[in-house]
C-alpha cells in the first residue's frame, strides 16, 4: 500500500458546472507524488468525469434519495473506513454534514469549501441551514470560502473561527483560455454576440438575461444570445425565448466541452447570477478578453472591477443589464480595452498554478497540526 495520502473529495454530483471543473483541474494538476485522490458523489457522476485524466483516481456513486437518508451516512462510513483517507474534502452545504461520519471511520483531517449559496438562499439567511453549519463547525479542521465575502459571512454569521477559516481563490488556465486559438461562432460576422456559460439552473437567473436581452435587441437588432450549458431550467428558458419571439435569436447548445473555443465567439459575457462565490466563467471570459456585464453579488465585484475590466449592475435587474450591454454593443472599443484589462487581471491576480499550490498547502497544514497533536497527545498518554 502507498505512503501518499489519500484525498476523498465528497460532492453531491459530478456533472458540467464551475465547482466541479475546477475540482477535476486540482486533481489532475496537483503532483501525484503529494496526494492521491478520489471522488465519491452523494448522488450520481455523468460523463464529465472523463475529464479527471489522472491515473488512479477512483469515482464512486452513493445514490443518495431525497431527504435526511440516513442510509447514505452508513454507506459512506463503510466506504472511508475502507479507503482510509487522510483528508475528507467536502464541497458546500449539500455535503457538510458527513462530517461526523468520517470522524467515526476515522479520517484524521476534514475540510468543507464554500463555493457558493443555494438558490433558494442566495444571502445565506436560511435560519435551520445556518444551524447546521453551526453544529458542523467542531468536525471540521477547516471552513474556507472562495471569495472574500463568502469568508466574511462565514466568520461573522457562522462563527468560523479565524485559525480555521481561510481564503483560497479561484484559478483559470490562462494557457487555455486565451483570445487566440479556435473559435466557434454560431451566429455571423455581422452580428454582436452576448455570451454566457454556466449550468442553468435557479442560482443562474438566466431568465433575467432573456429579458435584457430582448430589451436590447428592441433596440439593436443586431445582437444575439448564446446561452451555454445544460441544467435543470434549459427547457424553461427555451420556452420562455419562445414566448418572447426571440427564440431564433437565442442559441442553447447544452453542456459543451468546447467552451474556449466558444468564448472566442463572443463579444461579451454575461453573468446575471443572485448569488455567486468567486465566479469561474467569468474568469474564463476575462481571460479569453471579453469585457463581462456582471451582477453585483457575492465575489463577483472581487472579480470584476467595474469600469476597468466590466460594468456591474443590480441583480434581476433586466433593464439596467439590457443597459450595460448596450454600452458594450455599441463601442467596440471599450469592449477591446476591458477585454484586455480582464485578461491582464486573470494572469495577476487568478492563475491556475497559484491555486493547486493554496489548496495543497492547505493540505499539507492540516496534516502537519495533525501529526504534531497526535505526538503531542501520545507523549502525555505514556
Amino acid at each position: 500500500m502507498t505512503d501518499t495520502p489519500l484525498v476523498v473529495h465528497l460532492i453531491y454530483r459530478l456533472d458540467f458546472g464551475g465547482l466541479e471543473n475546477l475540482l477535476v483541474e486540482r486533481i489532475n494538476r496537483m503532483p501525484a507524488a503529494h496526494y492521491r485522490h478520489a471522488v465519491v458523489c452523494l448522488t450520481d457522476y455523468t460523463a464529465f468525469a472523463d475529464k479527471i485524466t489522472k491515473p488512479g483516481v477512483e469515482l464512486f456513486a452513493l445514490h443518495k434519495q431525497p431527504g435526511l437518508s440516513l442510509g447514505t451516512h452508513a454507506a459512506l462510513f463503510t466506504l472511508l473506513r475502507r479507503l482510509r483517507p487522510t483528508i475528507l474534502h467536502t464541497y458546500n452545504l449539500s455535503a457538510l454534514e458527513y462530517a461526523p461520519a468520517a470522524l467515526l471511520a476515522g479520517v484524521p483531517v476534514r475540510i468543507n469549501g464554500l463555493h457558493g449559496r443555494d438558490a433558494g438562499d442566495p444571502q445565506g439567511r436560511n435560519r435551520k441551514h445556518n444551524m447546521l453549519r453551526r453544529l458542523m463547525l467542531p468536525f471540521y479542521d477547516c471552513c474556507y470560502a472562495n471569495s472574500a465575502d463568502m469568508l466574511a459571512w462565514n466568520r461573522t454569521v457562522i462563527g468560523v473561527a479565524e485559525n480555521k477559516s481561510r481564503l483560497l481563490s479561484n484559478g483559470i488556465d490562462a494557457d487555455k483560455f486565451t483570445p487566440q486559438g479556435g473559435v466557434v461562432r454560431h451566429f455571423g460576422p455581422e452580428t454582436i454576440v452576448i455570451g454566457t456559460v454556466g449550468r442553468i439552473q435557479d442560482v443562474k437567473d438566466h431568465a433575467t438575461l432573456l429579458r435584457a436581452f430582448v430589451l436590447l435587441h428592441a433596440r439593436l437588432p443586431q445582437v444575439r444570445l448564446a446561452v451555454v450549458g445544460g441544467g435543470p431550467l434549459l427547457a424553461a428558458l427555451q420556452a420562455q425565448a419562445e414566448q418572447a419571439g426571440v427564440a431564433h435569436l437565442v442559441w442553447l447548445p447544452g453542456a459543451r466541452l468546447d467552451v474556449a473555443d466558444i468564448l472566442r465567439g463572443f463579444d461579451m459575457f454575461a453573468l446575471s447570477s443572485i448569488a455567486e462565490g468567486t465566479p469561474g466563467s467569468a474568469l474564463e471570459a476575462m481571460a479569453s478578453g471579453l469585457p463581462v456585464v456582471g451582477t453585483r453579488v457575492g465575489g463577483v465585484p472581487e472579480v470584476v472591477a467595474d469600469g476597468v475590466t466590466g460594468l456591474l449592475v443590480a441583480p434581476s435587474d433586466a433593464p439596467a443589464m439590457a443597459a450595460a450591454l448596450e454600452r458594450y454593443a455599441l463601442d467596440a472599443a471599450l469592449r477591446l480595452e476591458h477585454g484586455t484589462a480582464g485578461r491582464a487581471r486573470v494572469e495577476r491576480h487568478y492563475n491556475m498554478a497559484a491555486m493547486v499550490a493554496a489548496y495543497e498547502s492547505l493540505y499539507d497544514a492540516l496534516c502537519e497540526h495533525k501529526k504534531q497533536f497526535r505526538k503531542s497527545a501520545k507523549s502525555c498518554v505514556e
